[in-house]
């Protein structure tokens, strides 16, 4: 590992004398490129070079120590500065682990987040609309800007189906783990009789695609005007602005009328095109590498129930990691750190527990 770490040093190093090179500086794309890459080195550098200054602090300690002399006051100190050292260096290390770990490359990305009403009817359409006010205030919280895509509402509030996208640096870092089945308990406002009703509602979570990751020929498009549908709106049905593209060659569709404008409702619907193949192709590749998959928490797959929110006794549970918190309201009022935090170093844990020695 101390190879590795050495060779990480010596490369931030380079970079940074190259930063400097006016040469670099005028090619706009290697000075990005490297910039990149310097800023994704900076943090594990930063913890070497404090975990290599505790490695000397603990040899002159040591020295110290291991002298003859007759000042056991100054002995006395060199023990106790030893014994405050040692872990100070296994908490160096174990940092210097985590960040060694594999990048998420996507974990910078824009994410775009996809909701659908499943079991229960009007209740789940409801539910979905509670799951996507509670998505927008935590992106409000974490400094995120949030964009609808694509909305299909119910007359009653619910939501059948929205789209929408969430930008910022590290936004799907934050909303990767949200993909799966959210289960609702809870007495509709429908319900006279009191029972308690159990609704679900389907969360895909999509880093946003960029042109240079994924090129679609525009011969391989399929595009459809339609009416605008959904609950109220003035402009609703009256002119031919919804967009539909099918991606032919997969089979993939994606369609937005949020917009007035054809022009906008077609730039935002090939944006979620675009990330749903680069999904599709993402889980394609992986579906060959079954193993790896195990090292996340939970597989992300939609079919899985990821959490319940449980309404009578004001509690969330992830089921993934067992965890149960008695915050509901503030939960669904945008309050999700706990849980992504725990979740995060699940994940983070079962990755070290597989990677074993670097």
């Amino acid at each position: 590992m101390l190879e590795k770490l050495c060779a990480i040093e010596a490369r931030f190093d380079e970079i940074s004398q190259s930063l400097c090179d006016s040469r670099v500086v005028n090619d706009r794309e290697k000075y990005s490129a490297l910039m990149k890459e310097h800023k994704t080195l900076l943090p594990i550098v930063e913890k070497f070079r404090e975990y290599k200054k505790i490695e000397n602090s603990i040899e002159e300690a040591k020295e110290l120590a291991d002298t003859e002399s007759e000042d056991k006051e100054l002995l006395k100190m060199a023990q106790q500065e030893l014994e405050a050292l040692r872990p100070e260096k296994e908490k160096a290390l174990e940092e210097l682990k985590i960040l060694l770990l594999p990048r998420d490359e996507n974990d910078s990305k824009n994410v775009i987040v996809e909701i659908r009403g499943g079991a229960g009817g009007e209740e789940s359409a409801l539910f979905a609309n509670v799951l996507f006010r509670m998505y927008s205030m935590y992106a409000e919280k974490k400094g995120f800007k949030l964009e609808v895509m694509n909305l299909n509402a119910t007359e009653l509030g619910g939501i059948k189906e929205i789209s929408f996208l969430v930008k910022g640096e590290g936004a799907y870092s934050r909303f990767k783990f949200e993909s799966g089945v959210h289960r609702v308990q809870r007495v509709p406002e429908t319900e006279s009789g009191g029972r308690i009703h159990t609704s679900t509602a389907t969360v895909a979570v999509l880093p946003e695609a960029e042109d240079v990751d994924i090129e679609i020929n525009p011969t391989d498009l399929q595009i459809d005007t339609f009416r605008s549908g959904g609950a109220g709106g003035q402009h609703i049905n009256k002119t031919e602005s919804a967009i539909r593209i099918t991606h032919l060659p997969t089979g993939i569709v994606a369609e937005c009328q949020d917009e007035r404008s054809q022009h906008k409702n077609r730039e935002k619907a090939m944006r979620v095109l675009r990330s749903r193949i680069l999904e599709a192709e993402r889980k394609k590749q992986q579906s060959s590498i079954a193993d790896e998959r195990k090292s996340q928490v939970g597989t992300g797959d939609r079919s899985e129930r990821i959490r319940t929110y449980n309404y009578p006794q004001g509690r969330v549970s992830d089921h993934r990691i067992g965890l149960t918190i008695y915050k509901l309201e503030q939960f669904l009022n945008g309050d999700m750190d706990e849980v992504i935090d725990a979740l995060i170093t699940a994940d983070t844990a079962k990755k070290l527990s597989q990677q074993g020695d670097i």
